[in-house]
């Protein structure tokens, strides 16, 4: 007879616990309180390994306290738990009206309930159905809480779709040859999940709306990442096979058009042998890479290395690491177990020597998701004991967190590209990217991305027409990441020129918002807020439409399931300011407006209040529009963020009758001084019409001069 395990659970029944038996509980889980608004119950026995101990999450406490204590937000003995059969099993209830949100990086829907997703790291395939970059397996409720499993497997969960006999609100059934009313997806009052293993880490999040409740998970999982100026400025990714002497070229080429550039992109031409990789740099190509690298750097522009992290037997890592790597290869490279100690610190030193000391400022972190065919199988293992599935779901996760700790060795600040990632990566400097290209879905992306504390970019890299160039441009403009990813196609923001002086002017406008930007981002990772967030953690949003049934079709429809509007074309940049897309068949759009006041960015004139309106916004521009009382800081259209020094003049725009304020944030823009409290916070106000600037916290660098206030609002 084993040990019995450690369980937090009440009303529990075990049957069965010795080594040839299944063990079975079943009961309600009992949960403690880890921080104000936060409890986790463990069940059973879960895995050593889980997708929070893999991020090394440490979370912020005194933010957390600032959020206040609510109390649980669920009946507790409607949660319920069962382990049986190799697998754990978790019921939690729902609302008729709620709606859920969540559950990762998904592209076609926002509005998760009556899904059903297996929660599979893997590229992203064109349906929702959990196979995806970011497969968080935490979902957000209207009513004000959040769930997250805190396992590293193939997770199910089924959302609104199960029908259970012992239901407390069972419906009758309907017979559809007589009930107009008859349908489909009859209504159901759980989510199911099944963890694979004897047992599972849940974490529940309390607050007082979506908003807080994605905060506090941000906040746990260590706050978000502050970037880097520089990152937040305008990248180009080159052709796969450059030579330095083209990439200097390229830089040049981007001054001669006066179009902003802070990173240029290198893709798998810079090694000496890449698909498997030697992180080790083509001679031919890149004869000195350190000139090369400070070369572009007195020219404004910094180095960003594409690379996999599978090791080619032309590597000089090779023999070192290959001890500390997997039984499967990809691409006929060995992957190393970044669990291991060994494996970390062999890679670090090849890192620090070969790129880190020479300038690299960061990576793009491509192939580390699927597809299945390119990655190792499940029945993989590894030295640290992790089996194909694990290391599948965790992978992203590790080589974000074993980057960024070479860099904050270093104490420089990074950003960069990945294909994979998870729960608990928050605080780490990387921005989503993949293969896929349907403009509409990667605003649904963008706007997930902000449910799951992760970051994606809505990456330019071709266009059919002037027309779809120009809107995908502003779109990336207004994202954590705006770039151009020409690898295959050479393209240049002039690469259509009847648009290029509206490309030439949303870029510009983008670097004249980076004060509002940077201190957005500061408060994603002070505050936990979403730079970049979905239309419903803005207060006074409301969703449009009741469900109807659609019309029935025999092949798009038969069984006429009820539709809900979802708004999924628009989102919120910061706390005053929501963007509001066109695609390339757009001459006009409809916008919901949340409740309030709110008035055009360009022209400052009202547009409405709690409202759908429709907009002919033209070519020219993307539609933006601020909330009354918003404080928009704004500086010169620098054309690269190195020109961001002292005295920086700043233009302060206001918008609307209202009283407002904002905290705009400063800080060196390189280095993690910012964490020993080395940054600046000035609060900018309004009160009666009169702008005033009251000092917060003044502790380190401000690069902001003369100040003049802009009412747009006449």
């Amino acid at each position: 007879m084993r040990h019995l395990f450690l369980v937090l659970i009440s009303a529990l029944v075990i049957v069965g616990c010795n080594d040839d038996k299944a063990i079975f509980i079943a009961g309600n889980p009992t949960w403690q309180n880890e921080y104000a608004g936060i409890w986790k119950s463990v069940i059973g026995t879960p895995a050593s390994i889980n997708l929070l101990s893999v991020a090394g999450i440490q979370p912020k406490v005194e933010a957390l306290e600032k959020l206040g204590k609510p109390e649980f937000p669920l009946n507790q003995t409607d949660i319920k738990v069962e382990v049986r059969g190799g697998k754990t099993y978790l019921q939690f209830p729902l609302e008729k009206e709620e709606q859920i949100y969540g559950l990762g990086l998904n592209f076609k829907n926002v509005h998760q309930r009556g899904k059903i997703y297996r929660l599979h790291v893997d590229h992203y395939g064109g349906r929702d159905n959990g196979r995806t970059h970011a497969p968080v397996p935490f979902y957000i409720s209207s009513l004000g809480y959040g769930v997250l499993i805190n396992a590293a497997k193939y997770i199910d969960i089924y959302v609104g779709t199960g029908l259970r006999k012992d239901s407390k609100t069972p419906e009758n059934p309907q017979d559809r040859n007589t009930d107009k009313d008859w349908t489909a997806a009859p209504y159901s009052e759980i989510v199911e999940v099944v963890v694979p293993g004897e047992g599972v880490e849940v974490i529940v999040f309390a607050g007082k709306n979506i908003q807080q409740v994605v905060q506090r998970y941000n906040l746990y999982c260590g706050g978000g990442y502050l970037p880097p100026k520089w990152g937040l400025g305008f990248w180009q990714r080159t052709p796969t096979l450059f030579t330095d002497a083209e990439v200097e070229n390229e830089v040049d080429e981007f001054e001669k058009h006066n179009f902003p550039l802070d990173v240029i992109g290198l893709e798998p031409g810079w090694h000496s042998s890449s698909y498997p990789c030697t992180f080790e740099w083509d001679t031919g190509r890149y004869p000195n890479p350190g000139r090369f690298i400070n070369e572009l750097k007195n020219k404004g522009a910094r180095v960003n290395l594409w690379l996999n992290p599978y090791v080619s037997p032309e590597s000089s890592l090779y023999e070192k690491i290959e001890p500390y790597t997997g039984t499967h290869t990809v691409w006929n490279g060995i992957v190393p177990d970044f669990i291991t100690k060994e494996a970390s610190e062999i890679m670090g030193a090849h890192f620090n020597k070969e790129l880190l000391a020479v300038g690299v400022s960061g990576f793009k972190v491509d192939e580390v998701d699927g597809f299945d065919q390119w990655v190792w199988p499940d029945n993989a293992t590894f030295p640290s004991g992790l089996d194909g599935e694990t290391m599948r779901q965790v992978y992203g996760l590790l080589v974000q967190k074993w980057s960024n700790e070479l860099y904050k060795a270093r104490n420089e600040r990074t950003y960069g590209l990945v294909r994979a990632s998870n729960a608990g990566a928050s605080s780490f400097p990387y921005v989503i990217y993949n293969d896929y290209y349907r403009h509409e879905d990667f605003i649904i992306a963008l706007i997930n991305s902000s449910f799951s504390g992760v970051l994606w970019t809505p990456e330019v890299r071709k266009s059919g027409t002037p027309e779809e160039w120009l809107r995908r441009m502003q779109t990336v403009c207004f994202s954590p990441m705006a770039m151009i990813n020409a690898w295959a196609d050479g393209t240049k923001p002039w690469s259509f020129p009847e648009v290029y002086e509206q490309c030439q002017d949303v870029a510009f406008l983008r670097m004249s918002l980076l004060p509002y930007i940077y201190s957005t981002f500061a408060k994603y990772h002070f505050e936990g807020i979403p730079p970049f967030r979905a239309m419903a953690m803005e207060e006074g949003f409301k969703d449009i439409g009741k469900a109807s049934s659609s019309e029935i079709s025999s092949d798009e429809n038969p069984y006429a399931i009820a539709v809900k509007k979802e708004i999924k074309d628009q989102y919120m940049m910061g706390e005053s300011m929501l963007v509001a897309p066109l695609f390339k068949w757009n001459t006009k759009r409809d916008v919901l407006l949340p409740q309030g006041n709110w008035y055009d960015f360009y022209t400052g004139k009202f547009v409405g209040n709690g409202e759908i309106v429709q907009i002919d916004a033209g070519l020219d521009k993307i539609p933006l529009f601020v909330k009354d009382g918003a404080i928009i800081p704004m500086m010169p259209a620098i054309r690269q963020t190195s020109e961001w020094k002292e005295d920086m003049p700043l233009e302060i725009r206001v918008f609307g009758e209202k009283d407002g304020d904002f905290e705009l944030y400063d800080d060196d823009g390189l280095t993690f001084d910012y964490q020993k409290g080395e940054f600046t916070i000035k609060k900018l106000k309004v009160l009666n019409g009169e702008g005033s600037i009251e000092n917060m916290k003044v502790d380190g660098s401000w690069t902001y001069g003369d100040v003049s206030w802009n009412f747009m609002t006449k």
